[in-house]
């Protein structure tokens, strides 16, 4: 099935969801209608009949109708340990309003990799968010967290927030800068 992407979609189920950007939880019911306005990074974003932004996981799918298959998480490909795929990892997840990864954003502000005894890494990484109040930053935190857990010989992920230096557009990157037409 299609995406759904611009279309009513009527709930086929109540299903959990998340406002954005204030982060907090609420059950969208069977029967409303939604509108679909992005499907990246595992999850969907819709437009509520009140008008409100809200994201919904892809384990939540079937009330949209939607095959779960569409937002699935990609795993990391296999082999030996490489930074760069921490790096490719964290290009999958999306800010729920701003088509963009948080690579590109420029929210991810440090991301190492420290071998331990067992042959296995720890990745530690330092993101931000675009806004200080923004209540979206423990789902995306989580969603780094996962992503980079499916690479092989990664064995603890900590992902925390910082706000200093804030956020600014200047961190972008050029592609996403061109995508959102910021010259």
């Amino acid at each position: 099935m299609s995406s759904g992407r611009h279309v009513p979609i009527e709930l086929q189920q109540d299903c959990e969801a998340i406002s954005i950007p204030g982060g907090d939880k609420m059950t969208l019911r069977r029967g409303e209608h939604v509108l679909v306005t992005q499907t990246l990074g595992g999850s969907f974003t819709v437009q509520t009949q009140q008008g409100w932004l809200v994201r919904i996981s892809a384990a939540d799918s079937g009330a949209l109708g939607l095959d779960a298959s569409e937002s699935e998480i990609e795993p990391a490909d296999s082999g030996p340990f490489e930074l760069q795929q921490v790096i490719a990892q964290l290009k999958t997840v999306f800010d729920p309003e701003i088509p963009i990864n948080v690579v590109d954003l420029g929210l991810v502000y440090r991301c190492d990799a420290q071998p331990l005894a067992d042959g296995t890494h720890r990745v530690e990484i330092d993101m931000s968010m675009t806004a200080p109040g923004c209540g979206m930053g423990d789902v995306l935190k989580e969603d780094a967290r996962i992503r980079v857990q499916t690479i092989a010989g990664v064995s603890d992920v900590t992902v925390e927030l910082v706000w200093d230096p804030p956020w600014d557009q200047s961190r972008m990157s050029e592609a996403a800068r061109l995508q959102l037409g910021i010259y």
